[in-house]
């Protein structure tokens, strides 16, 4: 089963970024959870303004997002559930294949 997921990201000042949200959920899972992971994006920071550098004011602006897409192994979805829901950093979660559903609450 494939599953598209949004990380909540924090950024420096110049929109790079400032933590790993993947980081979060890897001591969740065992290497049998997870067949494979991609990168699919990243949004920039609100804060950023035309100077490509948040300003002082702004820096609780610092959130961004990270686009994974994983596929989980069959049997395994409750306990990728159960990862993301510890991670904390989990924004979203939308399953890629028809008739699944991985709700986070």
């Amino acid at each position: 089963m494939k599953y598209r997921v949004t990380f909540r990201e924090r950024s420096d000042e110049r929109g790079e970024r400032a933590e790993d949200p993947t980081s979060f959920l890897e001591p969740e899972l065992d290497d049998s959870t997870v067949l494979d992971a991609q990168f699919v994006g990243r949004t920039e920071p609100d804060a950023l303004h035309s100077s490509d550098r948040a300003e002082e004011d702004d820096a609780f602006l610092s959130l961004a997002s990270e686009i994974w897409e994983y596929d989980v192994a069959e049997g395994r979805e409750e306990d990728f559930r159960n990862a993301l829901l510890n991670s904390g950093m989990v924004m979203e979660i939308e399953p890629l294949e028809a008739g699944d559903e991985l709700g986070l609450s």
